[in-house]
């Protein structure tokens, strides 16, 4: 139980890091690919949570595809990686009084309603459940959003051309 303590600690401290990069940034790329950071955690969450299914779905939906399609989008668009002039104002500070304050009440919240709760891991969701849901009850819902992607892709190559 420490050990996945110690993973738990890791893998939120490097979230944290990265999702403070994904904001801080001033190179797109570079943002997305803190966001990837932040998504693979995620990933390593649910592998905690004895759920490797949502994991691998996790990798391959948002890690494989949505990072994919929005690095995707900044090339294909042409979009400066680095602003022209400064975005800064004087808010700052304020936006940081502000978020510290939303952490400690919210961390005092959740610490005050799970205080002594414990996650039973007995019997985790199978993935032959959630297969069979998918590719059984949602299949044309699952292939439609497929085809409205692939639109997608082909409309965002014939807008990038010059011809």
């Amino acid at each position: 139980m420490i050990a996945q303590n110690v993973v738990f600690g890791v893998l939120a401290a490097a979230m944290v890091l990265s999702a403070i990069g994904v904001v801080t940034t001033k190179n797109v790329v570079h943002a997305a690919l803190y966001l990837v950071v932040v998504l693979a955690g995620g990933a390593g969450q649910f592998l905690l949570l004895g759920q490797e299914f949502v994991a691998w779905v996790q990798v391959l939906v948002y890690i494989g595809a949505v990072i994919v399609l929005f690095l995707f989008g900044i090339m294909l668009t042409r979009a400066p990686m680095q602003p022209k002039e400064s975005l800064d104002n004087d808010l700052k500070w304020p936006g940081l009084v502000v978020a510290v304050a939303l952490v400690g009440i919210l961390g005092a919240l959740l610490v005050d309603a799970f205080e002594d709760t414990e996650i039973e891991l007995e019997a985790p969701t199978r993935t032959i459940e959630v297969t069979d849901a998918v590719f059984r009850t949602y299949i044309i819902p699952f292939e439609v959003v497929g085809i409205l992607l692939l639109a997608a892709l082909i409309g965002a190559v014939v807008l990038a051309r010059k011809d």
